[in-house]
């Protein structure tokens, strides 16, 4: 009689093949349960470190720029481009303050800011705290009354100061003078060898009318330079080059002007030279003789 063998029945070999495929399957469970991605958890834990480092420094840079960019106090009349840009001035404010500045005049209080730059009072009110003077700006103002009240009397010739002895110190105490004008006064002094007259107070730059005419009423040049001057229509070029005013390159020019025009009867003449200002030609004078 033949036996009829069942569906599951399997060989013996294949039981061992299912059995070992069953060993290694377990095994696998085993490790992925006991070491989940470790080789990615390193990699992983690596660039998370590396992150964290970059967030770290880039917060510092934040934090010193933070602390760079925090505006301390300042010299309205020293204001750099990204200054105003950092303050929030239009390119047109800047420029009407730099221009300003070109001509030798100075801000000395918030509202001069407002009158030369024309900012908007909200700003002003914003950046005015900032404002840091001079200390002689600030001495003025607080004797601004008494400034304004006090006024020198005429005094004679011989009542005066000698103004080619007088010390930047004595003009900034008894006329008010600012103390790096009062030394300016004293070093185009000493560049002429002593003032010829009271005219070439002129040539100090900063020096407005105002503190002009006090300085010259209370002092005068009573001991002036001697000189002996030089006759314009013969002078070589070297001695023109003796005159303050002139360098080689104008002595040199008035030599030539003066050959071609067989001399000159008048120092407004040497206008007539190109690129010759005679904004200085009473001083110049000082020096010259035309025969």
């Amino acid at each position: 009689m033949k036996l009829t063998k069942s569906h599951f029945e399997i060989h013996l070999r294949f039981r061992n093949g299912i059995l070992l495929l069953s060993l290694l399957i377990f095994s696998l469970i085993l490790v992925l349960y006991f070491f989940p991605n470790g080789e990615n958890n390193t990699d992983n834990f690596v660039e998370l470190a590396e992150y964290q480092t970059q967030i770290d420094v880039l917060r510092v840079e934040a934090n010193n720029k933070k602390k760079a960019y925090k505006l301390k106090p300042f010299n309205p009349n020293f204001i750099t481009e990204y200054k105003a840009y950092v303050l929030g001035l239009s390119v047109n404010e800047l420029n009407k303050l730099l221009e300003y500045r070109k001509k030798d005049k100075w801000i000395n209080s918030k509202q001069d800011f407002k009158k030369v730059t024309g900012v908007s009072d909200s700003l002003l009110t914003v950046i005015a705290p900032l404002f840091k003077f001079p200390d002689w700006v600030n001495r003025s103002k607080n004797q601004t009354s008494y400034s304004r009240k006090k006024k020198f009397p005429e005094k004679s010739f011989a009542e005066k100061g000698d103004l080619n002895i007088v010390a930047a110190k004595e003009l900034q105490e008894t006329i008010g003078v600012p103390d790096f004008i009062a030394e300016r006064i004293i070093a185009r002094r000493v560049e002429l060898n002593g003032f010829v007259s009271d005219i070439q107070l002129k040539d100090v730059k900063g020096l407005y009318n105002n503190k002009h005419n006090k300085i010259l009423l209370l002092y005068t040049v009573k001991t002036p330079l001697q000189i002996n001057k030089i006759n314009i229509n013969k002078a070589s070029v070297k001695q023109l080059m003796e005159v303050p005013y002139f360098d080689f390159e104008t002595a040199l020019e008035i030599k030539d002007f003066i050959e071609q025009n067989n001399g000159i009867s008048d120092f407004e003449e040497l206008g007539k030279i190109e690129g010759f200002s005679l904004e200085k030609i009473d001083r110049i004078a000082l020096y010259l003789t035309l025969n």
